[in-house]
């Protein structure tokens, strides 16, 4: 099976794929919040008068669960952005500039559905706190591929 790269490359079962480690991936992510704090910042000063929310700045918080509206927008947009980006280019701006790329583990790019499950799932990667899951099975797989990636049937790699 010889399946193709969008700029071309080809990739085939002799190909040995540079799967990305925890370290470039987790830059990237780094990244990817700067990129998306350059317009969550901003947005919130004209919405919510402050630059960075205080829990009496939220409407709608209870204990630990906030509900704002503003934030549940923004976590939607966060959603959108890794789902949007990942599926349909194969990279988010954090992914690119550490010249990262999600695909199939075909070799083609992953398309919308692949990247919603990838993206949906990270809440399973997450457990039981701070990603541990994602990350060990990152570290332990020969693919590098976290919990997400197996489901949906991607992988990320190094861009060369």
């Amino acid at each position: 099976m010889v399946s193709e790269f969008s700029d071309g490359k080809k990739l085939s079962p002799s190909n040995k794929l540079p799967y990305a480690g925890l370290g470039r991936r987790f830059l990237a992510l780094i990244a990817d919040f700067f990129v998306l704090s350059l317009i969550f910042f901003p947005v919130t000063r004209v919405v919510k008068g402050v630059w960075i929310m205080s829990r009496g700045d939220h409407f709608w918080g209870y204990g630990w669960l906030v509900t704002d509206p503003l934030c549940i927008i923004f976590l939607g947009a966060i959603v959108a952005y890794f789902i949007m980006l990942e599926g349909i280019f194969g990279a988010t701006v954090g992914k690119r500039l550490l010249s990262l790329r999600v695909i199939k583990v075909n070799g083609g790019r992953p398309g919308i559905r692949r990247a919603l499950a990838r993206n949906l799932l990270r809440a399973v990667d997450a457990l039981p706190a701070f990603n541990i899951l994602g990350v060990v099975l990152i570290l332990s797989s020969p693919e590098r591929a976290r919990f997400g990636d197996r489901l949906a049937g991607t992988r990320v790699i190094v861009n060369r």
